[in-house]
């Protein structure tokens, strides 16, 4: 059951003062597969996180996580191909019946540390699919070998790879879950910056907007999310100031939440009620209703972070890759 503007179930508390509201959508229920879904990853990936939180300085195999997408296919009836970025790959995903004028840049989450075009190429091949648009996929550079910065320029490389094939940018909808989410905004509001123009729109799923963990800390959700524990927060913001520091020849990217919205394109932010990343979301959401943008922000009770990759498995997936189709839909 979908309802506007009236919670049905108890909604997570509101992490800061907000000066003007953005359009908010909740959407209650919990399927039985999403509750399995959740308590497998509070259960599994949830204490390797834990673990990592403790010793961020071990040789982890974030790559493996990459490695081990194998059987994360595109769903059936998409065409790829590979894409060569500048600085890293990318592939083109046309899911089925993708062939419309507009197209979708995709941005990978992973907390700027892990993850790629295979761990992401069913998500992406779905939201294709959904949206009639095809996908370009970036498989940016990572920390902590790179600075935040050097994501978000090849980020711009594939805004200008889709450019270059004659897609206007206001036909371009910038996404990107998680991590994703943070250089979606940051890498539209780089595109306004360097004259490149406003982009169609964004959308964010489960997006980190704000390097400051005060928020997110602060929050009843840091000892409710199935995902991430409260530790890892911090720890991660540890890496992004040394990774900044040992690549002096880039400046730091200001969160987005604190950069000057106006002109942004118009977002749709989906976000589970529990997330350690919800105060993110909402705070996003509401900046830029503040700054005169376009919002919208789905509240999925009770949903695990970037739950949209389980569609297919979780209806809340699917669902919820439906209303990112009929947003990017409306956008034409």
């Amino acid at each position: 059951m979908e309802v506007v503007s009236i919670a049905l179930f108890d909604p997570p508390a509101p992490a800061r003062p907000r000066p003007q509201s953005a359009r908010i959508r909740e959407f209650a229920g919990v399927s039985l597969a999403s509750r399995g879904v959740s308590m497998s990853v509070r259960r599994t990936v949830r204490p390797f996180i834990e673990a990592w939180a403790f010793a961020p300085a071990l040789p982890w195999p974030a790559t493996m996580v990459e490695r081990a997408a194998f059987p994360l296919a595109p769903i059936p009836g998409t065409r790829r191909h590979h894409v060569r970025l500048p600085s890293c790959s990318a592939e083109m995903l046309h899911g089925p019946g993708a062939s419309g004028p507009m197209a979708i840049l995709y941005l990978h989450g992973g907390a700027f540390l892990c993850c790629g075009l295979a761990t992401h190429r069913h998500l992406v091949s779905r939201i294709s699919a959904a949206a009639g648009s095809p996908a370009l996929s970036v498989g940016y550079r990572l920390l902590p070998r790179h600075p935040i910065r050097r994501a978000v320029e090849d980020g711009i490389s594939g805004l200008h790879w889709l450019l270059g094939r004659g897609y206007p940018i206001e036909r371009i909808v910038i996404a990107g879950d998680s991590a994703g989410g943070f250089l979606t905004f940051a890498v539209a509001h780089e595109a306004l910056r360097l004259g490149l123009g406003r982009a169609a729109g964004t959308v964010a799923l489960s997006p980190l907007t704000d390097l400051d963990s005060t928020g997110k800390l602060g929050h009843r959700n840091a000892d409710r999310c199935a995902l991430f524990p409260s530790r890892a927060v911090p720890v991660l913001a540890k890496l992004v100031e040394r990774a900044e520091r040992a690549d002096g020849d880039c400046a730091p990217v200001v969160s987005p939440v604190n950069t000057d919205l106006i002109g942004m394109p118009p977002a749709l932010i989906q976000t589970g009620s529990e997330e350690m990343t919800y105060v993110d979301a909402e705070l996003m959401a509401h900046r830029l209703a503040a700054a005169g943008v376009p919002a919208e922000l789905q509240v999925w009770e009770r949903q695990v972070h970037v739950f949209q990759a389980a569609a297919g498995i979780v209806p809340e997936g699917s669902r919820a890759i439906a209303e990112i189709g009929a947003f990017v839909r409306s956008l034409t």
